[in-house]
């Protein structure tokens, strides 16, 4: 399985979550290749090749119905990036910690993908709860 933050590091396969995360909170089962397309405005092979990366990351699942293809948003694999930046999020000791481990940007950063990565997952597993059937 690839390294889940080297998966998103490209901003091509963090807007094809954010669209997929967006699309579960609109009730939307799947997202289909052609609406990934037309939604970020960049060629098919670009988007198959990104949508391959997070499949094989698991990151995101796919349906096939007819020759169509849905895919879905899997939030368990990034457990992993909350795993690593929780420690950075904390208050009092562990913001000294924190800021003797990383410079001040990378310390900014981290708190901001840790914040995106938390929001992403609850918002995910509260739309995920709202899905018929589950």
């Amino acid at each position: 399985m690839p390294d889940i933050f080297d998966v998103i590091a490209d901003g091509t396969r963090r807007d094809i979550l954010r669209l997929l995360l967006d699309r579960v909170n609109e009730g939307e089962r799947g997202t289909s290749v052609s609406h990934i397309v037309h939604e970020l405005g960049v060629s098919q092979p670009t988007v198959s090749k990104h949508l391959k990366v997070l499949r094989e990351s698991q990151l995101v699942s796919v349906r096939e119905e007819g020759q169509h293809r849905y895919y879905s948003l899997s939030a368990a694999p990034l457990d992993e990036i909350d795993d690593w930046l929780v420690p950075f999020l904390g208050s009092g000791e562990d913001d000294l910690i924190a800021e003797s481990t990383l410079t001040d940007s990378a310390a900014h950063a981290a708190e901001v993908v840790g914040r995106a990565a938390a929001s992403a997952k609850h918002a995910l597993e509260s739309a995920l709860k709202k899905l018929p059937g589950r």
